[in-house]
């Protein structure tokens, strides 16, 4: 069976770390799955990973649920009997125009995809009662707090809540998507020690990227941790250069077939 959104809460409570990856099709979902990830997020940033967008608000929900369905294809083709959690992001504009729309959205993530939950952004008045209408409705939701790329006109691409102020909304805020229904919390590019605090103020899991090693798990973009893209963000460093590894052995697999070659010469005579 699929992992579901209760065992991340599991893993919590029994001090068991969290890691989360990202897939965007097939191909990438079995490697990740293979290398043991406890859920695999289909995030919104496939808009520019994948389809070469420069922030996240282009992608559509048709997009997303493409791209939702080869992972699930993906994840059923990976070895192992305990598959991880599957959880896709909403994109922009699927859930901000009220709770109708929203459900909506959310209700077609789960009917034709494999995914076992959503995720959005923000704990605005508005978002907080869509989420509690998706929950009420039988729908996983999973929060998302700090650097929220939906808001990069916004907000920019900076370390949120950096004041103390700033920090106090972000605990309160997180509180509230937990009374609203949310399962587990992503809070991105933010202090530490923030983090950390917010860590032990919920009994859902918190999920950091660029948080700290203070949070109950960690969820990066699988593509920055292998290298692939041209410029990873300063909290997630990659791991191997895979994009200059890739170029390198194709261009030694194109030098080879324009190299001369003996291949179709006629044989010398013998004399």
């Amino acid at each position: 069976m699929p992992q579901r959104p209760h065992d991340l809460l599991q893993r919590k409570q029994a001090g068991l770390p969290i890691s989360v990856l990202t897939a965007w099709d097939a191909l990438s979902a079995a490697i990740v799955a293979e290398a043991g990830a406890d859920a695999v997020l289909v995030g919104d940033s496939l808009a520019m990973v994948v389809l070469g967008h420069a922030t996240t608000l282009p992608v559509t929900l048709e997009e997303m649920l493409h791209h939702c369905r080869a992972v699930g294809r993906g994840l059923a083709m990976a070895a192992g009997s305990h598959p991880p959690l599957l959880i896709a992001d909403l994109p922009f504009l699927s859930y901000q125009c009220g709770a109708d729309d929203a459900v909506a959205a959310a209700g077609r993530v789960l009917k034709e995809t494999p995914a076992a939950a959503v995720k959005l952004e923000g704990a605005e008045p508005e978002t907080l009662a869509v989420i509690d209408r998706m929950v009420r409705s039988g729908i996983p939701v999973m929060g998302h707090l700090g650097l929220t790329p939906q808001s990069v006109h916004r907000l920019g691409y900076r370390r949120q809540a950096q004041d103390p102020v700033a920090q106090e909304r972000l605990q309160r805020q997180a509180r509230d998507l937990e009374s609203a229904g949310c399962f587990a919390l992503v809070l991105e590019h933010v202090p530490a020690s923030v983090a950390t605090t917010i860590g032990g103020l919920l009994t859902i899991p918190v999920i950091g990227i660029g948080a700290g090693e203070g949070c109950d798990g960690q969820v990066r973009v699988t593509a920055d941790l292998l290298g692939l893209t041209p410029r990873q963000p300063p909290f997630s460093p990659p791991l191997i250069d895979g994009r200059g590894l890739a170029i390198e052995a194709l261009r030694g697999w194109i030098g080879s077939q324009r190299a001369p070659t003996t291949r179709g010469t006629p044989a010398a005579p013998h004399c």
